[in-house]
């Protein structure tokens, strides 16, 4: 049922085999790899393994439940069944979570936001889906770390760059990539007509270095002095980085952080940044590549893509993808997004495993 995870397991049980060892624990650098692909492959084979055992179990009770002629025994057994049906249940559920990600597993994602058009309340804009998906982080118990931002003229951000850090953070955000859509009276307006502006969004899953291998050879870097606000120390200071991936090159990247004081920080941080960018690509050819099989790019990450509308006169947020219509765009630019994620991941999953609306 589950040949996936059966794959999984068996790489699972390789690499404990490997990391004892003793020639993969005298070579440090192959040891690290199998260690961190070791524990990378935890996270979702003990689910599986736990699946596994709890249907043993479950098809031992059914037997005894049936079996049974003692009444009091019999009501014993099947409280233990509706238990295990129950456990069977969650773990199913969060097998076929792990599936969204094909197979991949992340414990912090980075999220960046670009005001689009619409100049100031563009950037506004941008500002308030920061503030929106840092209260619904903050509300999971998620860690949020700023790794860069500029600031817009009249307030809110022409560009901010976080990372999240948490239980399923890939899984609940891994849907806000693409154009978001904004309608409503901005604050410098005073006729009091609705003006439409727009915010990109891109959710990078965080890969480490086995998910993701970054050679020296690929990139080069440089420091510079940090422009902006900052005081003295960054007219003085050479701390800020710049890392190209393969310049000069058609598979070029560029990337730039000057947020942190300290230059080695900044360069860890735009690494990070850069991983998460290579992890896009690889991933936005694969989508492109499977793009005729899928019936919706639901989760493919295209970030051209315009998802969503916020139409704050009448409090309706829209998911174009799904043809969801809330009427309570209020409370989800507070953070309370809990009701459209679930509905976007419902979507995702039913398509993903064949199932209509009806029989979800």
């Amino acid at each position: 049922m589950w040949p996936f995870f059966e794959q999984s397991l068996n790489r699972y049980r390789d690499l404990e085999t490997q990391l004892g060892d003793p020639a993969v624990v005298g070579n440090r650098a192959l040891y690290t790899r199998s260690a961190k692909e070791h524990g990378a492959l935890a996270r979702q084979i003990k689910p599986y393994i736990e699946y596994k055992k709890v249907v043993e179990d479950l098809a031992q009770a059914e037997a005894l439940a049936s079996a049974e002629t003692d009444p009091e025994m019999k009501q014993y057994a099947q409280q233990e069944l509706a238990e295990l049906q129950a456990r069977r249940t969650s773990l199913q559920s969060r097998l076929e979570d792990f599936l969204l990600t094909e197979g991949d597993t992340f414990e912090s994602i980075i999220v960046e936001i670009r005001a689009g058009t619409g100049g100031d309340e563009a950037a506004l804009f941008a500002g308030d889906l920061y503030a929106m998906y840092s209260h619904y982080a903050r509300d999971q118990g998620w860690k949020i770390e700023e790794i860069s931002f500029s600031p817009g003229e009249q307030g809110g951000y022409k560009e901010v760059v976080f990372s999240v850090t948490g239980d399923d953070a890939f899984l609940q955000m891994r849907y806000e990539s693409g154009g978001h859509r904004v309608q409503r009276v901005p604050k410098t307006e005073q006729q009091g007509r609705i003006h439409t502006s727009a915010a990109t969004v891109a959710i990078l899953p965080e890969p480490d270095e086995v998910q993701v291998d970054v050679q020296d050879k690929d990139i080069e870097w440089e420091t510079m002095r940090a422009g902006g606000a900052g005081g003295q120390h960054v007219n003085k200071t050479e701390s800020a980085v710049r890392i190209w991936y393969k310049k000069g090159t058609p598979d070029e990247m560029e990337v730039k952080c000057q947020d942190e004081r300290s230059q080695h920080k900044n360069y860890d941080r735009a690494l990070r940044v850069l991983r998460g960018r290579l992890y896009e690509r690889q991933q936005q050819k694969l989508h492109q590549a499977r793009a005729d099989q899928r019936r919706t790019l639901i989760g493919s990450g295209d970030r051209g893509a315009r998802i969503r509308t916020y139409n704050f006169p009448q409090n309706r947020l829209t998911d174009h993808r799904i043809n969801l219509t809330l009427y309570k765009l209020d409370a989800i630019i507070a953070g309370e997004a809990g009701e459209l994620i679930r509905a976007l991941r419902d979507f995702d999953k039913n398509q993903k495993l064949g199932r209509t609306t009806e029989s979800a």
